[in-house]
């Protein structure tokens, strides 16, 4: 049994669909009480691959809200993440997705000291960010709908924000080694870590956010925005391919202009009718046949029996590993979402 831990969008957003997920009691409660709230199995999914192979799922919603971290509850977010990890261990479920923040909060606040909550000692293998296939994904994206707008990566530059992330610096070895793109900019925080990433490389140019957008034919998003920050979409190239690998998508919203082309990132397609509230519920255009590519990657797990935490730890997603998940998200019927 495979199973998926995620969290909604923002407390406005969980208050808004407690009612539809079976708990009219939180439907009008503060912080304060999603800070307490325990984990909770809201659904129940069978999928169907294409090779006609049938697994079972649960999705474990954490009750982590992002406005946790935003009011610097720390505890309450790390033990919001122990505490769905514990439950759905203690639910039987083989291998288990950490989805949205879920595995961000893992890796940045070292939870992996944390393996015991309450009686339950946490097995890590049964666990995976599913990193590699929405890196995977995002880089298909990249190549595909670029070739739709027009875009020859050949004569192309490509801005990576959030270059030296988990997903980032996958997205950014995959484009060096198996695509002709003509330049990378790297873009990120931490200036050390770039300067390990371009030297690892042996190509890109380490810029600021603000200088590197007016040059990217493409622009993969895969960082947290900075509060503050507007970008200004007539510097942009037209056409521009904006690809938002983040959670909650909110790019295509803050950014409408003729010739730039917002794609949501880590999106995967299928046709396999999944019946599941809970897409409907985090507002995906079309819940049944679209996903998040880190819960499709615990499918994938699931489908080929492969029990490991196959996603984690920060940087360690090599291109090897996502053409191996790659392989298996085409055998099973997924595909990137496109323009």
């Amino acid at each position: 049994m495979f199973g998926l831990i995620g969290h909604l969008a923002s407390l406005e957003h969980a208050q808004a669909v407690a009612q539809e997920l079976g708990y009219p009691e939180y439907a009008d409660q503060g912080l304060d009480f999603w800070c307490s709230a325990p984990p909770q199995i809201v659904d129940t999914i069978i999928v169907t691959s294409i090779t006609g192979q049938k697994i079972e799922g649960r999705y474990v919603e954490s009750c982590f809200l992002p406005e946790m971290l935003a009011s610097r509850r720390i505890k309450a977010a790390t033990r919001k993440v122990l505490n769905a990890m514990a439950h759905a261990q203690k639910h039987g479920i083989n291998i288990t997705a950490l989805g949205g923040f879920s595995s961000i909060i893992f890796e940045n606040f070292k939870l992996e000291q944390f393996s015991q909550v309450r009686n339950i000692k946490l097995d890590f293998e049964r666990f995976t960010t599913g990193n590699t296939h929405t890196a995977y994904i995002i880089c298909k994206q990249v190549e595909e709908a670029s070739k739709q707008l027009g875009i020859n990566l050949s004569n192309a530059t490509v801005a990576i924000c959030g270059a030296t992330g988990d997903i980032g610096s996958a997205v950014t070895r995959w484009l060096d080694a198996r695509t002709d793109v003509k330049e990378l900019l790297l873009i990120a925080r931490d200036q050390g870590r770039l300067k390990e990433l371009q030297d690892e490389l042996g190509r890109g140019k380490i810029m600021g956010l603000t200088e590197a957008l007016p040059l990217a034919d493409v622009v993969v998003w895969v960082a947290s925005m900075p509060k503050g920050v507007e970008i200004d979409a007539t510097t942009l190239k037209q056409p521009c391919l904006l690809i938002d690998g983040g959670y909650p998508k909110n790019l295509a919203t803050k950014i409408q202009h003729p010739g730039v082309y917002v794609l949501n990132g880590g999106i995967v397609e299928h046709s396999l009718d999944i019946d599941w509230k809970i897409m409907k519920i985090v507002n995906m255009d079309v819940p049944a046949r679209q996903l998040f590519a880190c819960f499709a990657e615990s499918m994938l797990l699931e489908f080929e029996k492969l029990y490991t935490n196959f996603s984690w730890g920060r940087n360690q997603i090599t291109v090897d590993k996502m053409e191996q998940i790659g392989r298996v998200s085409v055998k099973h019927g997924f595909r990137p979402l496109l323009v």
